[in-house]
């Protein structure tokens, strides 16, 4: 039985295989190929015609509206020329007509059928008396030495006399547009007919290939007892395979979605290595990244404390290239080479740090003058008056172009990838457009953009746009500032902005205008050997004096008047005051660095704290204890983050910021998942950090309200806040900042270079 049912097996096998064959040897895929071919023959037959007739009536409207609207455009003006008798007043508006490329020539008729005031291009073939004038438009189309020429005849009838106005069009564009739309059409339907037919191959293999694997199932099915199906094989398995092969492709493609890209060096390096091979990358910024100072001890090495130093520096490290600041410390000379370069970092040297040299005077005008005192102020919108001197706008300038020098020094190439950096040098981008054209400038603007009507302030205001649009990309923190800008060029310079592509073009140079929200690096190198938070904690108690259950709000920044230090300070006092169960118990420690101590603004600031926080002091404090701790001094990016990983809140209000990245800083050092992060509405990084408490820094009451909320926060509301503040640093580091600006700026690169291949 089992041998009869084995035969059975193996005859249908072998009528399957022989049935494959003869398949095969009628070649399916061939026929199917051939009736595609011929397919796409008769198609073409029917649409080469259909388009070539579409194409060139839609060319002839094209002319004749060209024809009628340059005749209602110049016929007072020849009516007028005929009036004063000046045979030659027509010749200049014809020849400067003529120059258009699709215009052939012009000239008039007499009503004798003779050709007057005609331009030098007027074919000979062309005769009055061979064209069909009469009362109404005429239009004729020429055939002249082997090209097609179109004539448009138009009536004139003035008071000097009438005759015809002659427009030739010259139809090679035409004819090139034709020629176009049929190999358009050709390749589409080839393409189309070849799609066809792949598909129509594959569907015959797999017709095939499942008719043998069916039958071949048959035979282990008979080998191994079972009983055949005789239905097997008839119902075709090609659908299900062609399912379950999208099926593995859904799963790939979400396996592909669900892979999360970290930034990280190493792929910003992959990302320069393959979309800008060996391009050359200049970092151009006031405030260097190490500074060289003398002291008692010898020449120390300091780190700003500065959020551009710390969201460049790196990216520095992981491009490379030079950066090109202001030598600001005592012994910067002393470090550098006799090309005041020095090689950082010092401890493993990834980056060349070009320094400049600025006299006491420049550094007055240029920095702590029209910057300091115009420019941030004026920015920032903080209510303290912008002071505008003439001497400082002279400096700047000055600077700036003492700035523009360096980069063309520096430059190893004519086409750089130029950053430059801040409202300190608002002239170099057209700067250096001018001296090195090829080069890519990507200006990073660090602080806000007002409103037009604020910025309208600035005696300078045209010369400050005008700089930065010599930029290839102009980036600023959020949307919201860019359309600042972008309002502001509209109002006060004369250009064309595109809102939808967001970019403006100037005297024929297009600036890309965009939003780069800045952040930190991922991990942040300060973290690496920080202690446990217990740890950092216990440090901090002792170091301060606290008590051991003490409740930490923190606060790090400059001492600068747009950061709400004395806000925050009032809203402490506030606190105390209406829970006076706190008093003892919470601490708020405010590290703050001196900065810009020539200002009277910023050391009134400075004095106005200390004052205050003495008077708080001596209201809620008593036993040794104070609510208010200051600490004025420059702390190193470990001091700060030892405190924030001690802190149960740290308090960021600033009243306008264009990012602040304390609070990024914050987040990133609580690996822990603990801690409250307040925020001003006003910073940059409230548009990211939602999850943590949003203030108004205005409302002391409010303020108050955050801070008792934060210090009461439950654990588990904590973690859950601060887990997804985390993820969005992570996600938008500083790598991911500076890939997006180097990307763009690849692919203007590109683009440019397509262009000026096909120009050439």
């Amino acid at each position: 039985m089992m041998a009869s049912l084995f035969a059975a097996a193996h005859r249908t096998h072998a009528v399957a295989r022989s049935d494959a064959a003869h398949r095969l040897a009628r070649n399916p895929m061939v026929r199917y190929a051939l009736l595609g071919i011929v397919a796409a023959v008769l198609v073409m037959a029917m649409l080469v015609p259909v388009g070539t007739a579409v194409i060139e009536g839609w060319s002839r409207r094209d002319v004749e509206l060209r024809s009628r609207l340059l005749f209602r455009s110049i016929r007072d003006q020849i009516a007028a020329t005929r009036m004063r008798a000046d045979a030659t007043g027509l010749a200049p508006l014809f020849d400067r007509i003529a120059e258009d490329e699709r215009i052939l020539a012009l000239g008039i008729c007499n009503d004798t059928g003779g050709l007057v005031h005609a331009t030098r291009q007027m074919p000979r073939s062309v005769t009055c008396r061979a064209l069909a004038l009469g009362e109404s438009d005429a239009f004729t189309t020429l055939t002249d030495e082997n090209r097609r020429i179109h004539v448009g005849a138009f009536r004139l009838a003035t008071e000097a006399g009438g005759g015809h106005l002659l427009v030739l069009h010259d139809l090679a564009f035409a004819d090139a547009r034709v020629r176009t739309a049929r190999l358009y059409t050709v390749l589409s339907v080839a393409a189309v007919a070849g799609g066809v037919g792949l598909l129509a191959v594959g569907m015959a293999l797999a017709l095939v290939r499942s008719w043998t694997r069916s039958m071949r199932e048959v035979v282990s099915e008979a080998r191994h007892g079972r009983l055949i199906d005789c239905t097997k094989g008839r119902d075709m398995p090609a659908g299900r395979e062609i399912a379950a092969l999208i099926d593995d492709l859904r799963g790939e493609k979400a396996g592909a979605e669900g892979i999360h890209v970290e930034w990280s060096p190493k792929m910003l390096h992959r990302l320069l290595d393959e979309e800008l091979p060996d391009a050359e990358v200049l970092v151009v910024s006031n405030r260097e990244p190490y500074i060289h100072n003398r002291t008692d001890a010898g020449i120390t090495l300091q780190t700003p404390a500065s959020g551009l130093v710390a969201a460049l520096e790196p990216v520095m490290r992981a491009c490379g290239g030079t950066w090109i600041a202001h030598g600001s410390g005592s012994a910067d000379r002393e470090t550098v080479d006799a090309h005041d370069r020095v090689r950082v970092p010092p401890a493993d040297p990834a980056y060349a740090l070009r320094r400049v040299w600025l006299s006491e005077a420049e550094q007055d005008g240029y920095y702590y003058g029209f910057a300091n005192e115009g420019l941030w102020p004026l920015c920032h919108i903080a209510f303290v008056r912008p002071t505008f001197r003439e001497q400082d706008w002279q400096q700047y300038q000055a600077v700036n172009a003492r700035f523009a020098d360096s980069i063309v020094e520096e430059a190893g190439r004519d086409d750089p990838i130029v950053l430059v950096q801040d409202y300190h040098f608002a002239l170099l981008p057209r700067m250096i457009r001018e001296r090195l054209p090829r080069a890519t400038v990507v200006t990073f603007w660090h602080i806000p953009w007002p409103n037009a009507e604020t910025f309208g302030i600035c005696p300078w205001r045209d010369e400050i746009i005008d700089g930065l649009l010599g930029s290839t990309i102009l980036g600023f923190h959020t949307r919201f500032h860019c359309n600042n800008f972008l309002e502001a060029t509209d109002r006060f310079m004369e250009s064309r902005i595109d809102r939808e592509h967001g970019s403006i073009t100037l005297r024929g140079h297009e600036t890309m205008i965009r939003s780069y929200p800045i952040s930190i690096e991922w991990p942040p190198a300060a973290l690496a050997g920080q202690a446990p938070p217990a740890q950092c904690r216990a440090a901090v108690v002792a170091r301060y004096g606290l008590p051991a259950d003490a409740r930490i709000a923190v606060g790090v920044e400059r001492f600068d008047y747009t950061k709400g230090i004395l806000d925050r300070v009032a809203a402490i006092d506030d606190l105390l005051t209406r829970n006076p169960d706190l008093k003892g118990k919470l601490v708020y420690i405010q590290a703050a660095s001196p900065t810009r101590s020539k200002l009277g603004a910023y050391s009134a600031l400075q004095d106005e704290t200390v004052r205050l926080a003495g008077e708080i002091n001596a209201r809620h404090g008593g036993d040794g204890w104070s609510p208010i701790v200051l600490s004025i001094r420059h702390h190193e990016p470990h001091e700060v983050f030892e405190l924030f990983r001690a802190a149960d809140t740290c308090i960021v209000s600033s009243l306008h910021d264009g990012m602040n990245l304390v609070a990024k800083e914050f987040v990133a050092s609580r690996d822990d998942e603990h801690g409250v992060l307040i925020l001003s509405g006003f910073a940059g990084a409230s548009r990211e950090l939602s999850e943590a408490l949003i203030v108004n820094p205005y409302d002391t009451r409010s303020m108050a309200a955050a801070i008792e909320r934060a210090l009461c926060m439950p654990a588990a509301e904590q973690r859950e806040r601060m887990r997804l503040m985390r993820d969005q640093v992570r996600q938008r580091n500083v790598y991911r900042w500076a890939a997006q600006m180097l990307l763009d700026a690849a692919r203007l690169r590109k683009r440019e270079r397509i262009v000026t291949a096909s120009e050439s």
